[in-house]
């Protein structure tokens, strides 16, 4: 008896220091987010003096810091915002189709191309960017992939790893009988793959569209270095040109913005954040 209570006691003080562990975890994960929060409505002088301080009478700076920075220089903010859509949204539509699509077709067929094919994809997780970026500048002006409309191509050659990854190990839990049932109903593989295998990937196709669109959206570097500038900006590259005469830089504004640019992404994760654990569990499975 004596025994049982204390392996009892035992694994509630290790549950205790386990929450402990993770509540100082998620505050220091959290922190930066605040402090973004309070900044965007300092005035930029407290920014940098006051950093964690609360707004007060004396340094508050109210809506000033948004209006600021949405109307200043002359490329519109919400232009860098339809940039921003576009490129999320056409990025996240063409890794989800084309990938999933590749992915049941080196799920199902066992061939030395298919073997080959996967262990690229893998193998394309795991290379920096900064091995190819300069190579894929030169490559992306030649063939003049250099407006929102076309980089989603690149996007798609950087974001087909992960997804071919998680998808195939969806597809490997499929049961083959089912997809062998609807060709004896007379199904095609384009009808089967659309009509009986693609609603089935539900749980995967959320999990890795919100990784793509948390990905893309944030994504800074790959427009800046793919995209002409001076024509086309996404919201990272906006903000960094909130810079005054002799490259000063608005604190007060910039934070303003980057709160701006993290809202959406934010509620777009809170509200299919459910399905993330199960895509990934289901494409953690090996067939």
């Amino acid at each position: 008896m004596a025994s049982k209570q204390e392996t009892l006691t035992s694994e509630k003080r290790n549950k205790t220091i386990a929450s402990v562990i993770l509540t100082i975890i998620c505050i220091i994960w959290v922190l930066p987010i605040v402090s973004v929060v309070i900044n965007s409505f300092k005035k930029n002088t407290f920014v940098k003096t006051e950093t964690f301080a609360l707004p007060n009478a004396q340094s508050a700076a109210g809506w000033s810091n948004f209006i600021k920075g949405m109307t200043f220089g002359n490329y519109p903010f919400m232009a860098a915002v339809a940039n921003s859509v576009i490129i999320t949204v056409l990025s996240t539509f063409l890794i989800l189709f084309f990938c999933s699509m590749a992915a049941w077709y080196i799920a199902r067929v066992n061939s030395k191309f298919c073997k080959i094919l996967y262990y690229l994809c893998i193998f394309s997780m795991v290379v920096p960017f900064q091995m190819v970026m300069f190579t894929l500048s030169k490559t992306a002006d030649t063939l003049q992939l250099n407006t929102p409309f076309t980089i989603p191509i690149v996007y798609l050659g950087f974001g087909a790893g992960l997804a071919i990854f998680m998808f195939v190990g969806f597809v490997k839990s499929i049961p083959i009988e089912i997809e062998e049932a609807a060709s004896i109903d007379g199904c095609g593989p384009i009808r089967t793959f659309f009509r009986v295998v693609l609603p089935m990937l539900k749980p995967t196709l959320i999990s890795v569209g919100i990784l793509e669109v948390m990905w893309v959206w944030n994504d800074y570097l790959l427009p800046y270095l793919v995209l002409d500038i001076n024509k086309y900006r996404t919201i990272p590259i906006h903000i960094q040109y909130l810079k005054g005469s002799y490259g000063t830089v608005d604190l007060g504004a910039t934070m303003a913005l980057i709160l701006l640019s993290i809202i959406p992404v934010i509620v777009f994760y809170l509200a299919l954040q459910k399905y993330i654990i199960k895509g990934v569990a289901a494409g953690a499975v090996k067939g």
